[in-house]
């Protein structure tokens, strides 16, 4: 059972006011859910892998190949400024 103590330890860290009656409230929910949790400890998960999504997915991505380079010049011919192989922009203070 969750104590008064400990939802007022809880409430603080979250900077919540409650008065006494939301404090025994929820130290009564904050237990069952605390009950709950210990079924589920229960219950026997031999032979189960863990999972890290409740449903199978895999990677659909494609493979990751270049299909056309630009060339340099094509770059540059973008630019409207250009020094060397480098494109021109004004300064910024």
């Amino acid at each position: 059972m969750i104590e008064i103590k400990d939802v007022e330890h809880v409430a603080k860290l979250a900077r919540l006011e409650l008065s006494e009656a939301e404090k025994i409230k929820f130290s009564k929910q904050l237990g069952d859910i605390l009950k709950y949790v210990e079924q589920m400890n229960e219950v026997d998960t031999t032979g189960v892998e863990p999972m890290n999504h409740a449903m199978e997915f895999y990677n659909v991505m494609r493979e990751d190949i270049v299909k056309y380079e630009n060339t340099r010049e094509e770059l540059m011919a973008n630019a409207p400024d250009s020094e060397s192989d480098f494109f021109k922009v004004p300064k910024i203070n």
